[in-house]
């Protein structure tokens, strides 16, 4: 099966003055649709650089990304606004969302971006949120709000999620609940859901896990019986 996402022989690199910092060093990677992925490492290994490139938000210095068999490396900015609003949904540590709007107005916006955009209700019923959805953030917890987050990014019905420790504001009980439900939109939605975090043990969670350090690829592991989120210890 044509994997999803292809990473061949990608490279990002930034000028420091004098100096040049590799943030991704030649990297290849597959991911299948539907996978539930890992990506580990710690501070500054270049694990969010990888998401910004897969998001279309930051351009490879060198090497192909392949979504769907697109090479968006070399996508204009134009095709890139395009693929971003269209294929990526972001959850990211911190919500992002708007306080003067409701959770329902901060799901529904996304019509205004996509015409293809899932019905609001129905998006945040399945996050289990339809009774909260005439509040404002600052009236819901920070589970709640992350959840509100997921909603938006998945009512644009995206090609794959990309979340950068999107647990990491949250204590370890509601960090298990937004985790069972990105594996639950992975296992059941068949989405492809990818996270960068450092926290090692939700590795035996996934169906993927992508190691990286120093901007290169170390390991990439593939788990045959991956744990339910609940399962993982910390």
């Amino acid at each position: 099966m044509q994997p999803i996402i292809e990473f061949l022989h990608v490279t990002r690199e930034y000028r420091l003055g004098e100096e040049t910092l590799r943030a991704v060093d030649d990297v290849s990677f597959s991911i299948q649709e539907g996978d539930f992925v890992v990506i580990l490492g710690p501070s500054g290994a270049g694990k969010s650089t990888v998401l910004n490139l897969l998001g279309g938000m930051d351009r490879a210095s060198s090497g192909e990304i392949r979504i769907k068999g697109q090479n968006i490396a070399g996508y204009s900015e134009q095709q890139l606004t395009r693929y971003r609003a269209e294929n990526v949904g972001f959850v990211f540590q911190f919500y992002n969302l708007i306080p003067t709007l409701t959770a329902w107005e901060n799901v529904a916006l996304t019509k205004e971006v996509i015409r293809n955009a899932l019905d609001a209700d129905e998006v945040l019923g399945s996050v289990g949120l339809a009774s909260h959805r005439d509040q404002f953030p600052s009236q819901l917890s920070g589970g709640q709000q992350q959840r509100v987050a997921i909603a938006r990014a998945i009512c644009k019905n995206p090609t794959m999620l990309l979340c950068d420790e999107p647990t990491g504001a949250l204590d370890s009980e509601t960090g298990t609940i937004i985790l069972t439900l990105l594996q639950k939109l992975s296992r059941e939605g068949r989405k492809t859901v990818i996270i960068v975090t450092h926290n090692t043990s939700l590795a035996k969670a996934a169906d993927k896990v992508i190691r990286i350090r120093n901007g290169k690829v170390q390991a990439v592991e593939i788990n045959e019986t991956p744990l339910n989120v609940s399962e993982v210890k910390e």
